[in-house]
């Protein structure tokens, strides 16, 4: 613009267009240089309001796990992890940030950063990168995010996080970048090799913003899907509350049908009325007085939110003269199981137990007024017959049969978990092979003591014990990524049980990944 066969002039006008453009250039990398401050100190911003509210929540959190326990607890324990994690790598940004802001010295009458005067990238050029690769301050960078990931990872196990942990190894994929032309560029050259100080200064920041909305999003969906799965119908059993529990022939029943739950861990300030508070429940104790209708009454007391709580209860009773039948019930099913002492309450309305009598094949006394249990063996029934003897001298007798059932087949299980599952080699080579009696009435608990090892295309092994052997790992070397591998033929025992040969687990898949 300023060559060729012009005047002097004109070159002279010309040269002062180029002086002009270039002061332009310069006022615009001075704006984008301030635009950037500007970006940092909402993110500042930002950040401070987080820590303060995520703190909010979480005591919030943890008041609720002290006082309503149940899903809370867990609630509580996945957040306070996930508030070490994020600590930990808020802190180590915020050397980084000193890092960049190091020879940068505060204006003393704004109080703020000099923006326009941060353009340049030398501190983290030097500190972070050399040649085409990274100093140890660099690897010490990619390794704070790679362990942040992994403890984030392990604290959100359940699966009701999962679109969070998206979210945090979306932000922070630490895989190369591709430019306009397609060349693969390292991911911290990418983002800040040669940037202006004020810019990655306010990309640091950013990291900061991402861990503390994950911080807050973890904490709120744990506040609130507690809340949820504590309100959640299933927690709830329907309960019949009649106006009293005796009922003379041709009168009106009446009553109530409603939903109630009880929460054993829970903690009241205080009980009035017959009875004591035991795992979260009154439990009645009262003698029956005069025949007729009796009524029961008394109060829970509780705080909640600082506040002391009154919940009044009253309930009716009918105290009846002379038993005319016997009082038989398994306390846990309404069948008995064959091999198992099922626990069973034997009594007579207004008969002392010990003018009560009980009978059957395999029954016997087990302590306390009523309590028998009811160990079968052979048959598909076992009757019990009860007789009372009254006051008067005067004898009752009543009996009632019970279905014999055999204890059904556990479940094989990897690890404690049921059904197919899919995972790395090291994983199973590492897991116990258990078995589980889902929705039994009965705690049962198993000991695998034998079973078969299939990886496709090699002979079944045959394991003694609950672990794979070296055979089943030689094997599994040879396993390829989609083989199923079948774990069959589970041999257990029932611990603290003799004499009872339970059927065969049923066999699970793992499926390799």
């Amino acid at each position: 613009m300023a060559g060729g066969k012009l005047t002097p002039r004109q070159k002279m006008i010309n040269l002062m267009y180029l002086v002009f453009i270039a002061m332009l250039a310069m006022n615009m990398s001075k704006e984008v240089l301030s635009a950037f401050g500007l970006i940092n100190e909402r993110f500042e911003a930002a950040n401070a309001s987080a820590t303060a509210t995520n703190e909010q929540m979480l005591q919030a959190l943890d008041t609720k796990a002290s006082e309503s326990k149940g899903e809370f607890i867990a609630a509580a324990a996945t957040a306070h992890k996930v508030e070490a994690a994020t600590k930990k790598f808020y802190d180590f940004v915020a050397t980084l940030k000193a890092e960049v802001l190091k020879g940068v010295e505060v204006d003393k009458e704004t109080g703020k950063l000099p923006y326009e005067a941060m353009d340049k990238a030398d501190n983290l050029d030097h500190s972070w990168f050399t040649g085409d690769g990274y100093t140890s301050r660099g690897k010490e960078v990619m390794s704070a995010i790679e362990s942040y990931k992994a403890e984030m990872n392990a604290a959100l196990a359940d699966k009701k996080y999962a679109p969070i942990l998206n979210e945090i190894n979306n932000k922070f994929d630490l895989t190369e970048v591709k430019d306009k032309e397609g060349v693969k560029i390292k991911y911290l050259d990418y983002h800040f090799k040669g940037f202006p100080a004020i810019a990655s200064l306010a990309k640091l920041t950013a990291w900061q913003n991402d861990a503390k909305k994950a911080e807050s999003d973890v904490i709120s969906s744990a506040l609130g899907k507690a809340a949820v799965s504590e309100a959640s119908y299933s927690k709830f059993q329907a309960i019949v509350a009649l106006d009293k529990n005796v009922f003379f022939q041709g009168e009106p029943v009446t009553g109530k049908v409603v939903l109630g739950k009880y929460d054993p861990n829970a903690k009241f300030s205080g009980f009035q009325g017959p009875g004591r508070l035991e795992n979260g429940q009154a439990v009645i104790s009262t003698t029956a007085g005069a025949v007729g209708e009796q009524t029961l009454s008394g109060s829970f007391n509780f705080i909640e939110n600082g506040k002391p709580i009154k919940l009044p209860f009253q309930g009716k009773y009918v105290v009846v003269p002379r038993p005319n039948s016997a009082n038989i019930s398994a306390d846990k099913m309404n069948v008995v199981y064959r091999g198992l002492p099922n626990p069973m309450t034997i009594s007579f309305a207004g008969i002392g137990d010990n003018f009560v009598n009980a009978s059957a094949p395999g029954l016997s006394k087990a302590g306390g007024n009523g309590k028998y249990v009811l160990t079968p063996q052979s048959g598909t029934e076992v009757t019990v017959s009860v007789s009372g003897k009254m006051t008067d001298g005067k004898t009752v007798t009543d009996k009632k049969v019970f279905r014999i059932k055999n204890i059904p087949a556990p479940a094989g299980a990897i690890g404690g978990v049921v059904g197919v599952q899919k995972g790395a080699k090291s994983r199973l080579e590492v897991s116990t092979i258990s078995a589980d009696l889902q929705d039994f009435v009965y705690d049962l608990k198993y000991e695998v003591t034998r079973f078969s090892f299939k990886v496709p295309g090699q002979p079944a092994i045959i394991v003694s014990g609950n672990k794979v052997d070296q055979k089943c790992r030689a094997a599994l070397a040879r396993a390829t990524k989609g083989d199923q591998i079948s774990i069959f033929d589970i041999k257990t025992k029932i611990v603290g049980a003799s004499g009872i040969i339970p059927k065969d687990a049923s066999p699970v898949i793992y499926e390799i990944q």
